[in-house]
């Protein structure tokens, strides 16, 4: 089988390094979250909304996050389980969409008027809460190795 029609391990992430999976994690949750967080300004600036925004630029950043951890952090190749991946990938998304909007409700009901900035910052608060269940997701159920 070829690289690209199967999900075989690359050796550039073998998969017992956990201490090079969580540097791996780290370096593109950083990159994930700056896509997120600037994507959500420029749509929560333009008038889409604080919820809307959240939504549209999570889903955004969770399906590069996750195409890169595939690759990068997990070492997975090809095209095999790849639509899995990214529903599996999906259904941890809600768990950091759940956390976002929870907490930019929170900030609206004691702050109406919160500017922009600090509904990034409070989104940024619940993205790094939920960033220790996605690694935890990731390793043990959507790339665990077979």
């Amino acid at each position: 089988m070829t690289a690209t029609r199967s999900a075989e391990r690359s050796p550039a992430a073998p998969r017992a390094g956990l201490r090079r999976q969580v540097t791996r994690f780290a370096a593109i949750g950083v990159v994930s979250t700056a896509v997120h967080l600037g994507l959500f300004a420029v749509f929560e600036t333009l008038g889409m909304g604080a919820q809307p925004a959240n939504a549209v630029s999570l889903v955004i950043a969770t399906l590069g996050n996750t195409a890169a951890n595939r690759w990068w952090t997990f070492g997975v190749l090809g095209r095999r389980r790849l639509a899995t991946h990214h529903g599996q990938a999906l259904l941890v998304f809600a768990i950091t969409w759940l956390a976002s909007t929870a907490a930019l409700a929170i900030l609206h009901a004691r702050d109406p008027g919160a500017s922009t900035t600090t509904q990034t910052l409070v989104v940024l608060v619940a993205n790094a809460v939920s960033t220790a269940v996605r690694f935890v997701a990731m390793r043990s159920w959507i790339f665990r190795a077979r």
